[in-house]
């Protein structure tokens, strides 16, 4: 489950190259998590993966702009998500949950179902979404998972809380070359209107940031940051 769920992130968005997506790998990480639903169908893991897989998948039409912009969730048009996937997701989140205490895949897939089923990015519930990574962190304590529940508390509480919490992961050595804590930062400062601390973030992320798209919108944050 972990090699198909890697397989799918790294497909998902790509370590580098000129595109965001790699549909191919994204493809078979769907084929191989609905060969395992199929091989074990009452394995609540298998059902929160494939959960996971078809809800953050339903957003990928969506993720980049018709003149090749990464498009944000704030930013994204929700009507053309696949609701198919997400009704088929959510049913797969219910069931997958239903195990005590619920598995990793199926706390992430949860994530995923608050995002999915939000109408507007106004309208997500910020604080459930901080309440399944407290969930989260304590059956799988990861960097990154820390790191994501450190924007979530910065969406729920405002950005001087998240700041301060990314602030506490700094010294974490598995962050230490991960593009997105920099990115992070960088926009929060900017929404603390600290220029010269995001300036310097947003150029530390672009340093560590390999995937063509993805640095092509963090060159235009810091443009717009002016002198």
């Amino acid at each position: 489950l972990t090699v198909v769920h890697l397989l799918f992130t790294t497909g998902h968005t790509a370590p580098a190259g000129d595109d965001l997506v790699r549909r191919d790998l994204v493809e078979r990480s769907l084929d191989l998590a609905r060969i395992l639903r199929a091989l074990l169908p009452a394995d609540a893991d298998v059902a929160g993966l494939l959960a996971l897989i078809l809800l953050t998948d339903a957003r990928s039409a969506t993720r980049v702009a018709q003149d090749g912009r990464l498009l944000l969730l704030a930013e994204q048009d929700r009507t053309q998500w696949d609701r198919e996937a997400i009704s088929e997701g959510v049913a797969l989140v219910r069931e997958a949950l239903r195990r005590r205490p619920p598995g990793r895949f199926a706390l992430m897939a949860a994530i995923a179902a608050v995002h999915a089923e939000a109408p507007t990015w106004q309208d997500t519930d910020w604080r459930e979404v901080v309440s399944l990574y407290d969930l989260l962190v304590q059956i799988w304590p990861s960097p990154v998972v820390a790191l994501n529940r450190a924007v979530a508390v910065g969406l729920a509480d405002g950005p001087d809380a998240g700041l301060e919490a990314l602030d506490a992961l700094a010294a974490e050595p598995q962050l230490a070359g991960y593009g997105y804590l920099a990115a992070a930062r960088a926009d929060f400062l900017r929404r603390l209107g600290r220029t010269a601390e995001a300036r310097s973030s947003y150029e530390e992320a672009l340093l560590l940031t390999e995937n063509t798209i993805e640095r092509d919108f963090l060159a235009t944050r810091l443009e717009q940051l002016g002198d």
